[in-house]
């Protein structure tokens, strides 16, 4: 048989040399000349054999269904808030529930031969050649993906000024912050460029932009939307969700996004449920419903009086509509950062840095050609990632080199202590609300900031919604009124897989607190 020279190189197997130097990296007393690593390298040499024959087979991937042109990257006339990375106009399915909708997907999520950048110079070239599922459900459904939504570097931020290729501005002023990590999706909604989008969220990053914008954005039940083909940041916080004007048209896309996806992503539960969330929620009152006041949610160091004010009396007015609102006390919430931190900053470290979001032992889809080009990418590019991300990739190394699992383990065993009071105050409570940030969107940097200024200015307003993220529990914020022209969201978290009662009480909350 003629050999194809177009098939993949074979695999190249290590020199002695080069073995003889990882060997001293880890300790080992081995050098070129002994037999052992002679003996070692033959060993490897049939591993790599194999390596090679598979290499060359095709490997299952995810869909592409519908036909699209590789679209453009949009000249600031048309971009003016930089909330696009790149335009382009995929058509899905001819009827379904998303028909007539458009649709922006945020620029971590793959879309097959659309440009994707991650929000940061390391993936710029890259092309995915499969589309995430959430992207074909989309698709399937009748939606218009009209491009996607800038984001954060690495999206490891809460503001909007970390893109390598700009900061994204405020539909509602210019001047100051969309929110991040998915501060692109948010400003696009609220300007009305399109209907709904896709954010992603593993410490706020929805509902963030959703409140610094206006808009709805629901970060659902851990594992309710498969993540499947998305480039991660930690495993078990990734999130993918709605973003939206109304409670609706939130309710209306994730019943699309929703549900299983034949075990490609091993972050859901198989017996996934989707309720039929925009006609089970038009309901005509709250009677019986109790929604309670995370106290700690309020008055911490940051909060603006103006803002705590506005949200408490937004989830008072729910009364009107038969609901009891009371105060309670989450006491964990308000060290909910230094938890969060604890297994963040070496699990992002080993899976955003050094695995691209998908650890060892993951029993789903790979995106190989993504995680390849990404960790070739991180490797000779380093330098190029934000100061936050090169915060996790140093502090994370540190933790990991001289307190090997201690911290991030700790900080995985305290999580249940949080969940465990959410649980408690969600046995008295339909839902608990808080604002989803304590203060209004703050102006983007004008001059390049000291790295210390640049991580405390990009972090500083999750306070409240990384308790989401650690617990796995639903969490929606809506738009609660402004001040000063800029928005101000009210944050209700739910039971597990209770994305309902979010629906009915987001409901009734944007029809009591209309202006």
């Amino acid at each position: 048989m003629a050999e194809n020279l177009y098939s993949e190189p074979p695999i190249q197997v290590p020199t002695l040399a080069n073995l003889e130097e990882l060997a001293a990296k880890r300790g080992l007393r081995l050098k070129a000349t002994d037999e052992d690593l002679k003996n070692y390298q033959k060993i490897m040499k049939n591993i790599c054999d194999g390596f090679t024959e598979f290499n060359h087979l095709p490997e299952p991937t995810l869909p592409v269904k519908y036909p699209r042109t590789p679209g453009y990257r949009p000249k600031l006339e048309e971009n003016k808030l930089n909330g696009w990375y790149w335009k382009t106009n995929i058509e899905g399915a001819k009827t379904g529930k998303l028909h007539g909708k458009t649709v922006a997907i945020k620029d971590n999520i793959p879309v097959a031969g659309v440009p994707m950048m991650n929000g940061s110079s390391i993936m710029e070239g890259y092309v995915p050649e499969f589309d995430a599922t959430v992207v074909t459900r989309v698709l399937d459904s009748g939606g218009r993906i009209l491009g996607k939504s800038t984001c954060e570097n690495f999206c490891f931020s809460g503001g909007s000024f970390t893109c390598n290729k700009g900061p994204v501005r405020n539909f509602h002023n210019p001047l100051h912050s969309a929110g991040g990590s998915s501060g692109g999706s948010g400003t696009l909604v609220a300007a009305g460029e399109v209907d709904m989008a896709i954010g992603g969220d593993q410490g706020g990053s929805i509902r963030l932009p959703s409140c610094w914008c206006g808009i709805v954005g629901m970060k659902a039940t851990y594992g309710l939307v498969p993540y499947t083909g998305i480039l991660g940041q930690e495993p078990s916080l990734d999130h993918v969700g709605p973003m939206a004007k109304t409670v609706y048209d939130c309710a209306l896309m994730l019943e699309v996004l929703a549900g299983y996806d034949d075990g490609l992503d091993p972050r859901q539960p198989p017996n996934i449920v989707v309720p039929e969330y925009t006609k089970e929620m038009q309901v005509d009152n709250l009677s019986g419903m109790k929604i309670g006041l995370i106290k700690e949610g309020f008055g911490q160091k940051l909060s603006d009086p103006k803002v705590d004010e506005m949200v408490r009396t937004s989830v008072m007015n729910l009364r009107e509509a038969g609901a009891t609102v009371e105060e309670v006390s989450i006491p964990l919430h308000s060290k909910v950062a230094f938890l969060w931190n604890m297994f963040v900053m070496e699990g992002s470290m080993d899976s955003m840095i050094d695995h691209q979001g998908y650890m060892n032992g993951f029993k789903g889809f790979y995106p190989t050609s993504m995680l390849s080009f990404a960790g070739k990418s991180i490797q000779s590019r380093v330098n190029d990632l934000s100061h936050t991300s090169k915060l996790v990739l140093l502090f994370g190394d540190y933790v990991r080199q001289n307190y090997p699992g201690q911290f991030y383990g700790k900080g995985m065993n305290m999580r249940r202590l949080l969940i465990k009071e959410y649980e408690e105050a969600l046995e008295k409570f339909d839902a608990v609300a808080m604002p989803t940030i304590p203060f209004t969107a703050t102006k983007l940097p004008t001059e390049k900031l000291p790295a210390h200024e640049y991580i405390e200015k990009a972090l500083e307003n999750v306070s409240n919604t990384m308790a989401a993220n650690c617990t796995g529990m639903p969490a929606m914020t809506i738009n609660a009124g402004f001040i000063d022209g800029l928005p101000v969201g009210t944050l209700f978290t739910g039971k597990m897989f209770d994305e309902m009662t979010l629906f009915k009480v987001g409901h009734i909350f944007e029809k009591v607190n209309k202006a």
